[in-house]
């Protein structure tokens, strides 16, 4: 029997690949020949660095860079050697987890660390980039990261503007002169699943602002200063598009790949199935199983495992599902590909208990081995 496992990782328990790597045990428990092939999933967010760098026989790199508020803070990417990929989460330099309580003030905080971080992976020889841009704790338009690249946000005294959204108010011209030259030859697919535009009532200023601190007095001022500043950048690059859906994710960083590097937006999960090539493994599988830590309604609009189970049903697979828990509504994902899901959870329990990595693993071997029992007993 051949099985293709590709679950996401269960957050605070199981990365992808150590849930995959339980799945395959409870498997091999009740079929100790089968082939288990345990490819890595991620949707764009957390966990795509680990996910794909090791999924991939990458590895793992850090380097200290500035934190939202300018602070030292050591960010973990990846690298592809053989394709000179580099796979980076922009949470890890400028995460809306670095900063806490009063701290949150998106007039302040800056994604210059995520520059910084491309910086250093061109320097390792690194030419094509995937880069998760959820979990900003910014606003500031993506002006940071390209101070960080070589780009010149100038004031009216000639100099570079402020950190952080306050900057965009003192912005009068933009300049590439000093830009580090290798970015020309660099290629960024940017994992965006928010269509949100720059500005405007659906803009990042006013849907996303608030819970990265921002006042409704800063809001205002926020959209006013991203809309001028991307009136600015319109004179001098033609891929300038505040309208276009995307442009507004992570506080405008969509915006800054679009119009000042060669980007792409596309959804977290579409990159990763076609970068770890999962359509290959799946179309001689007897046995497609995927997953995430919490399967319920909001699985069924995109997220990772409705996209596993959209490649196996265009070959005819078969799709079982496990997750740390399941709720009521989680029955629509019946109804877009997974055939059956099983929760793990085996007793009461705590919280702590059930988030334990040991308790998970040794929950997903012995549910998944009863599942594969019950196969079994009616192939």
């Amino acid at each position: 029997m051949k099985v293709v496992v590709a679950i996401d990782s269960l957050k605070g328990s199981l990365s992808s690949l150590e849930a995959g790597d339980a799945i395959r045990t409870g498997i091999q428990k009740v079929l100790p020949a089968a082939e288990v092939a345990v490819r890595p999933l991620a949707d764009g967010g957390e966990g795509t660095v680990e996910a794909l760098a090791l999924g991939m026989g990458g590895r793992l790199e850090k380097v200290l860079v500035s934190d939202p508020l300018g602070r030292p803070v050591e960010a973990v990417y990846g690298i592809l050697d053989e394709s000179k990929t580099a796979i980076i989460e922009m949470s890890a330099a400028a995460g809306i987890t670095l900063v806490h309580g009063e701290e949150r003030n998106p007039l302040n905080t800056t994604t210059y660390g995520v520059g910084q971080m491309i910086r250093d992976a061109i320097e390792k020889g690194c030419r094509s980039f995937i880069v998760g841009i959820g979990g900003s704790a910014t606003n500031d338009g993506g002006v940071g990261m390209l101070q960080a690249l070589g780009y010149g946000f100038l004031n009216a005294q000639g100099t570079q503007v402020s950190f952080g959204a306050k900057g965009l108010s003192e912005l009068v011209k933009i300049t590439s002169d000093q830009v580090i030259p290798e970015l020309k030859d660099c290629n960024f697919k940017i994992a965006c699943d928010v269509t949100n535009p720059l500005c405007g009532d659906n803009g990042c200023s006013a849907i996303y602002s608030p819970q990265k601190g921002a006042t409704p007095a800063m809001i205002l001022n926020m959209d006013r200063w991203l809309d001028a500043y991307a009136d600015l950048a319109a004179e001098s690059f033609k891929n300038a598009d505040k309208l276009y859906p995307g442009t507004g994710a992570a506080g405008g960083l969509g915006f800054a790949f679009l119009t000042f590097t060669n980007a792409v937006l596309e959804s977290g999960i579409s990159i990763v199935l076609k970068e770890t090539k999962l359509e290959e493994y799946v179309k001689d599988a007897d046995l497609v199983i995927t997953g995430e830590g919490r399967l319920d309604g909001q699985t069924a609009m995109g997220k990772a495992p409705i996209g596993v189970a959209n490649i196996a049903k265009k070959h005819g697979k078969k799709v079982v599902a496990f997750s740390g828990c399941v709720t009521d509504d989680a029955t629509t994902c019946n109804q877009h590909g997974i055939d059956a899901f099983f929760p793990i959870l085996r007793t009461v329990v705590t919280l702590d208990e059930a988030m334990d990595g040991e308790n998970a693993r040794k929950n997903m071997i012995n549910t998944v081995e009863q599942v594969m029992r019950l196969i079994c007993a009616y192939s």
